[in-house]
């Protein structure tokens, strides 16, 4: 079960979103964009609903996930509120293959569909319910040993092998650049990923039906590093210390 008992004491989650919503502003404005373009995904892996609740009440609608139980737990406490205004739940940790099935339908977006058997298997329960998924490539962008995804030399392939899938729609990229105290160093990781979603999407490799998502969709920019996500064309970013605090687990 998942708990946490962090507080921290002068700045609220509103009060946090309000900020990073400002800086992705700023970012925006530097680099000639519009905020619109750019969706703020508030990742509350391990946090209460009633951080969540405070994040939505200040108007977040997107939620990242990293388990799958996690994710439908807290998807059946929201809709156990009544709220009016749903939340959108995305599905941004590592998927293992047997826990498709709990997905199909519950996602907004997948993003981190590393390797082409779980896309597969994401074929085959969707087919089963005869529902389409859409998803994100993940991709290893700079090559760390320690991260998930496709080799940067890989995704051409595994677009257009994927793409054929009647029920998958592959609609970008996502990546998770290495941490660093120095933004400005995943520059390059996040230049380059823009530069291959654009090129998948001219070889048509993409979605291009999609009414809720503008294509094609690059998720890349966590705490440390948005802004420069942003800057080189980042249309998701995934923020959860910024927003929520730091993180201090305690098991119930």
């Amino acid at each position: 079960m998942f708990m946490s008992d962090e507080r921290n004491s002068g700045t609220g989650i509103a009060d946090r979103l309000s900020y990073v919503r400002g800086r992705i502003r700023a970012a925006c404005e530097r680099s000639g964009r519009r905020p619109e373009d750019v969706t703020l995904i508030a990742v509350s892996k391990t946090k209460p609903m009633s951080d969540i609740l405070e994040a939505w009440k200040a108007g977040a609608t997107h939620f990242g996930e990293n388990y799958v139980q996690e994710l439908m737990q807290k998807e059946e406490a929201f809709e156990n509120t009544g709220a009016a205004e749903p939340i959108r739940w995305h599905m941004i940790g590592h998927l293992q293959k047997n826990k498709v099935k709990y997905l199909i339908g519950h996602t907004a977006l997948i993003h981190s569909v590393d390797s082409i058997p779980l896309a597969e298997q994401i074929e085959k329960e969707a087919a089963k319910r005869d529902q389409a998924v859409r998803i994100l490539l993940e991709v290893n962008a700079a090559r760390e040993e320690s991260k998930w995804g496709f080799d940067p030399s890989a995704v051409f392939q595994a677009a257009r092998e994927i793409s054929a899938f009647p029920h998958v729609r592959v609609l970008g990229l996502m990546t998770s650049a290495p941490y660093t105290e120095e933004p400005e160093t995943n520059r390059i990781y996040f230049r380059g990923l823009h530069e291959c979603a654009q090129r998948l999407a001219s070889e048509k490799l993409l979605s291009v039906s999609e009414p809720d998502f503008r294509v094609p969709v690059l998720s890349m920019g966590m705490t440390g590093d948005y802004e420069v996500a942003v800057e080189e064309g980042a249309t998701m970013v995934r923020v959860g210390t910024g927003i929520f605090g730091e993180r201090h687990l305690q098991t119930v």
